[in-house]
């Protein structure tokens, strides 16, 4: 047998670590970017300051992500609209946005990267009373202005100077629905069932039974729940006894459309009453033929004729395909009058931007008009809504 050369093995061998070598030697490929743990709308900021960036923390997920969810739709609306006439001071406006998760310490944190990391000249959030005011405080000490749609608990802007609101507080729509049951509906005792880790239904609990009983009425008993308890009949079975003409419900509507049919269950039939925290379609469909009959205080209705609603709502259908509810209204209104404030500014600092909101007079929103008190809180009306064939229907309207 012919023995083959063995230069030409040498070679080969040599060719093949000479490949391995050149293969070591390249460098690796760069790692997709890690996804952002915030959305920009309408689009991400440019390195330079020819943009102003506003901030929004809210629970885009969790239980009550339709309020997060609503709130983004209408501030992305109201800066789309801004954008389109100019901007403010020649610059155009991008949002940030942040999930809470629905979480008081997910606000902070959310809170805190707007601030530090993304510098931006006005918050906006939370819906939820709690969370709010976890953000307020960061807010207040770092000087950024703050504006929150739809916490009503009046303790979120005695956080300080720097933060504001656009919706009533629970004071007042805890008397709104006290003189409802009182007067309206002829009720002499209601029961009340709250949640006692919500810094709104407590406050919310504690305005609507001092008012109901100074207006003549007795509170025939009240029982708690947490946040995320799924079972209520305990609690509903110990109100029964107490052969109420109402229950006052004050929580978030994925408690209440549960607590709506268990209660039915039990044959605790009277009407649900309660506040603005049951705002959202999901209420419907979470409480079904129980939550009929129901009654609620709310920031505004979309049977309002007025052309400046109607234009909103006929503008956020084409937009989403959904009717805009009360969060997406006030969120607008907390975008368009922060909007606003920046164009009055003599320039964006926090300062001037803040001096500028707290000197709102008559500011038209699409869910009333805004006129601050010396609070930072507007006076404003409110409406209540009964629950009828699936959604909602006007019944009054009451004035502060």
């Amino acid at each position: 047998m012919r023995r083959r050369p063995a230069i030409p093995l040498f070679l080969a061998t040599l060719t093949m670590l000479v490949a391995a070598c050149e293969k070591k030697a390249q460098p690796a490929p760069t790692p997709p970017p890690a996804p952002s743990q915030a959305a920009a709308s309408p689009g991400e900021p440019p390195a330079e300051s020819d943009t102003v960036l506003l901030g929004q923390v809210g629970s885009l997920t969790g239980s009550e992500a339709t309020f997060g969810i609503s709130a983004r739709n209408g501030i992305a609306m109201a800066v789309e609209e801004a954008n389109a006439a100019g901007g403010v001071k020649g610059k155009k406006l991008a949002v940030r946005v942040y999930d809470s998760q629905g979480k008081p310490e997910e606000a902070a944190q959310a809170v805190t990267r707007l601030i530090t990391q993304d510098k931006v000249a006005v918050i906006l959030g939370e819906a939820a009373s709690s969370n709010s005011m976890a953000m307020a405080e960061k807010a207040q000490a770092a000087g950024v202005p703050m504006i929150t749609p739809s916490s009503t608990n009046p303790a979120v802007t005695k956080k300080g100077d720097y933060i504001f609101r656009v919706c009533f507080i629970d004071p007042f729509q805890g008397f709104v629905m006290a003189k409802f049951a009182r007067d309206n509906l002829k009720m002499n005792r209601v029961a009340v069932l709250q949640d006692n880790k919500s810094a709104y239904s407590v406050g919310l609990t504690d305005v609507f039974s001092r008012k109901f009983s100074e207006m003549g009425g007795t509170i025939a008993g009240n029982e708690s729940y947490s946040k995320g308890d799924t079972d209520f009949r305990a609690q509903l079975t110990a109100l029964k006894k107490t052969k109420p003409q109402a229950l006052f419900v004050p929580g978030y509507y994925t408690d209440v459309g549960i607590i709506a049919r268990q209660a039915r269950e039990l044959g605790l039939t009277v009407p649900l009453l309660g506040g603005d925290g049951w705002e959202s379609d999901k209420l419907f469909e979470l409480g079904g033929e129980a939550i009929e009959g129901s009654y609620y205080a709310n920031h505004y209705s979309v049977d309002n004729p007025d052309p400046r609603v109607q234009g909103f709502i006929s503008k956020y259908k084409a937009a989403y395909g959904a009717v805009p509810d009360s969060v997406a209204a006030l969120a607008y209104d907390a975008a368009m009058l922060s909007i606003d404030a920046m164009k009055r500014a003599p320039d964006l600092s926090g300062a001037s931007i803040r001096d500028a909101i707290a000197s709102t007079k008559n500011f038209p929103g699409v869910a009333g008009t805004i006129n601050l008190d010396e609070n930072r809180d507007p006076v404003k009306q409110a409406v209540i809504l009964k629950v009828e064939g699936g959604k909602t229907k006007f019944v009054t309207t009451v004035e502060p």
